[in-house]
């Protein structure tokens, strides 16, 4: 399975944008990033061994940040995020920097950590202030209206607007459409695609244009700035500050989450403490909030024991029901220099989406060795660097799932281990089979047949690929397509799940039978929202900061 994945360098590179709006760099004012927040951020060691909070938010990443910022308004909160300063990292900022300096930053110390699943799928995260919204490649688009009804929760919806508004008019942009992707939407609409619904950073069937993080000249604004829109005189937010439990105090009240312990990148232990009506909220993802519950001694009983981890709070379901959307590519070769784009086209069908982008990669023998359809003597090929185009599909959802489970009781830097269970359930690998079909059909559109071969290097004319095609009897053949699905089948890096409204939290995020203590983040989804759920999850951290705000307030706390 491995050798069929894209690789992570050449996902990465989908990220960047058009060159002339990089040479636009040196004719116009480029859109700055604002690093106000740099005022709230210190290094853990610069921390007392001992503090008190009204709010301690572990994980400063794409809910932390605008739950943080939230917060802040009425309140002394403490993030504690184990990765490092972004600005440390310039290269994150940048879309060219980045693709160029990626293998840099995923140094194993960076802000790129690796993993691969129990399914032999390679997996990141981030391990940054700013989370993945930092190394990802900037989709913004909102959660379908089903995913609202699915999810457990009672919304607000004028809330949810707000928080959504919030966020928006911050780091959300838009751009005009690159050659790549106009043709691709052209070749969508051909191919049955429809309606065409324009720019739209709402869920809409049909073919649209959507919001980008990164700003019209490839600078990302990740939600990281986000803290900007908080009072920064309130918050205190630690980098590579490492929480390894939770803490917990017992009375005639029940079980109360009191505070934290972690340590700093010296390897000092550090607690902090949440005074009276305070929280503890965990905002470190579908990996480290249910690992936090674990190794604080909230899970499966059996898991537990095992590990020999004493049980404070019986929670069968910690850790299960995790999710991640599989992804398929088809890469095409394209005969002709094609300007690199970033996603911003999407096909949404009841069934699948369907996402596109373009990138150069050098035409290597490491390269070539990997497609069949490049094959053949290859001194006889000049130097030349390739434009590939890829067709991603997804399987929104998904229905199949997993689960997760400590790879060590002791040390919470040992990434948890983790099995998706990627097109396990028929239902996922028969809407695969559909979404690949549908490829098929864009290969037949008049707007993608600029982008074939004359003559291609063996001399036949048509598309030519980098990696698997289509089988000849795609059409036809059921189990031919189920092949491709199960064998090239990678991530989206949209994992949810371990810590489930109404298996672990309630409909306000509360981890069942602990006071004090809330989960907000990926983790609480039974599906993955929208196209790219960072947008909901960022919209998540803005909308329970402002209910949490509203209900202190009724309380008169």
């Amino acid at each position: 399975m491995a050798a069929a994945l894209f690789p992570l360098v050449i996902i990465t590179v989908l990220c960047i944008f058009h060159h002339q709006c990089l040479e636009a760099l040196t004719l116009a004012t480029k859109y700055e990033n604002d690093f106000s927040y740099m005022k709230a951020v210190q290094n853990a060691t610069d921390l007392p061994p001992a503090a008190e909070y009204d709010y301690i938010v572990v994980g400063g990443g794409t809910a932390g940040c605008p739950l943080a910022a939230t917060l802040s308004a009425n309140y002394s909160v403490l993030v504690l995020e184990r990765g490092g300063d972004p600005t440390a990292y310039q290269d994150v900022f940048r879309a060219e920097e980045f693709e160029a300096n990626m293998l840099k930053l995923d140094n194993g110390t960076g802000p790129i950590e690796r993993f691969k699943s129990e399914d032999g799928v390679e997996n990141v995260r981030g391990r940054v202030l700013g989370g993945s919204s930092m190394i990802n490649m900037g989709f913004y688009s909102r959660a379908e209206r089903d995913f609202y009804r699915k999810s457990g929760v009672r919304w607000d919806f004028g809330l949810v607007e707000n928080a959504y508004e919030w966020v928006e008019e911050a780091i959300v942009h838009g751009s005009d459409l690159l050659d790549w992707q106009t043709a691709m939407k052209e070749a969508l609409l051909e191919a049955g695609v429809g309606p065409y619904n324009g720019f739209s950073l709402d869920h809409k069937l049909g073919t649209k244009v959507s919001g980008s993080i990164f700003d019209e000249f490839g600078g990302r604004h990740g939600a990281v700035e986000l803290l900007n829109r908080g009072d920064l005189s309130k918050l205190r937010v630690a980098v590579h500050a490492t929480v390894e439990r939770i803490l917990f105090s017992s009375g005639g009240s029940g079980l109360t989450a009191t505070g934290v312990i972690f340590k700093d990148s010296e390897g000092k232990s550090h607690k902090a403490f949440v005074r009276n009506k305070g929280e503890v909220i965990l905002s470190a993802g579908t990996i480290g909030s249910p690992q936090l519950l674990l190794l604080s001694g909230v899970g499966p009983v059996s898991d537990l024991s095992f590990l020999k981890i004493p049980v404070v709070q019986p929670q069968p379901h910690v850790g299960k029901f995790v999710a991640d959307n599989p992804r398929n590519n088809i890469n095409m070769v394209v005969p002709f220099t094609l300007y690199p784009s970033f996603l911003q086209i999407v096909g949404i069908t009841p069934d699948f989406y369907l996402e596109t982008a373009s990138y150069i990669a050098p035409f290597t023998t490491a390269f070539a060795s990997k497609s069949s359809s490049l094959s053949g003597n290859l001194s006889t090929y000049p130097p030349l660097d390739l434009s590939v185009a890829t067709i991603c599909t997804k399987v929104p959802g998904p229905s199949s799932y997993g689960s997760l489970s400590l790879a060590s009781s002791v040390d919470v830097k040992v990434i948890p281990t983790i099995r998706f269970n990627y097109l396990s359930d028929p239902r996922d690998l028969a809407r695969c089979v559909k979404a690949l079909r549908k490829v098929g059909d864009l290969f037949k559109t008049k707007a993608l047949a600029g982008f074939k071969f004359d003559k291609d290097f063996e001399g036949e004319l048509g598309f030519k690929f980098f990696g698997p095609s289509l089988p000849m009897d795609y059409e036809s053949s059921n189990s031919s397509v189920e092949d491709v699905c199960r064998s090239t089948v990678t991530t989206w890096w949209h994992y949810h799940g371990g810590c489930l409204v109404g298996k672990v939290v309630d409909g306000e995020f509360r981890v069942m039978g602990i006071k004090g203590l809330r989960v907000v983040d990926g983790s609480v989804f039974s599906v993955s929202p929208g196209t790219n759920p960072q947008a909901t999850i960022m919209m998540l951290g803005r909308y329970v900061g402002l209910r949490m705000l509203r209900q202190r307030i009724v309380a008169g706390k």
